[in-house]
């Protein structure tokens, strides 16, 4: 089990977030996503094996090296957290745990819809699990969570194809549709300083793209 973390322009925060990955993981992947600042070298620093992008290719495609360097290092999962601090890595050994008791190929972290959410994210999140939950044929609590623990196995049979934030919505698509088992634990609601690097206006776009085109059958 490795920690994977795509990070793009986390100087600042990606250290410690490494230091937390590690205090429960013996190893830590970051992917840097062609950032202009020092994430690469500040995750360095702290202990992570770093992949890095030239140019910013998308959290899709940071998953997808990540996942290809999770496997060169012999792993057979990875536990999936944002590099801007917003996940805490001290909720790890409750991944951990559940994946050693009942193996589930893919664990969520489910945040709770209270007010430490801002509004419009509540309603994001209601609304894009509702829409996942039916095309995956499974119950998806919170489709937008970043923090997840999937397994190389899961990583396989349902990688997705698309390159951007929708890609974590297409892969609990493919996986519901592949009969993968997908368990949910309750993680923090997490929101501080750090700056939100999803478009308004095109990440909604391709979401609903995506919804349309899964809708009409695309596998």
């Amino acid at each position: 089990m490795v920690g994977l973390v795509p990070a793009y322009q986390e100087a600042g925060r990606i250290g410690s977030v490494v230091r937390g990955v590690l205090a429960h993981l013996p190893v830590c992947i970051v992917v840097d996503d062609g950032s202009p600042d020092a994430t690469a070298e500040e995750a360095e620093a702290a202990g992570a094996r770093v992949a890095r992008h030239p140019v910013n290719r998308g959290k899709g495609q940071a998953l997808l090296t990540g996942f290809r360097c999770a496997a060169e290092a012999g792993a057979d999962g990875a536990i999936c957290l944002d590099g801007d601090g917003q996940h805490d890595p001290a909720e790890i050994p409750k991944f951990l745990a559940l994946a050693e008791s009942e193996r589930p190929d893919i664990i969520l972290g489910t945040r709770s819809r209270s007010t430490a959410m801002p509004a419009i994210r509540r309603f994001t999140n209601r609304f894009c699990s509702e829409i996942i939950s039916r095309l995956a044929g499974t119950r998806i609590r919170d489709s937008q969570s970043g923090y997840r623990y999937v397994s190389l196995r899961a990583w396989r049979l349902a990688r997705p194809k698309t390159a951007s934030y929708d890609a974590e919505s297409e892969f609990l698509i493919r996986a519901g549709r592949r009969g993968l088992s997908i368990r949910d634990i309750p993680i923090a609601t997490t929101y501080g300083t750090e700056t939100s690097k999803i478009n308004p206006v095109m990440e909604p776009w391709r979401f609903l793209r995506l919804a349309a085109r899964y809708t009409v059958g695309m596998d």
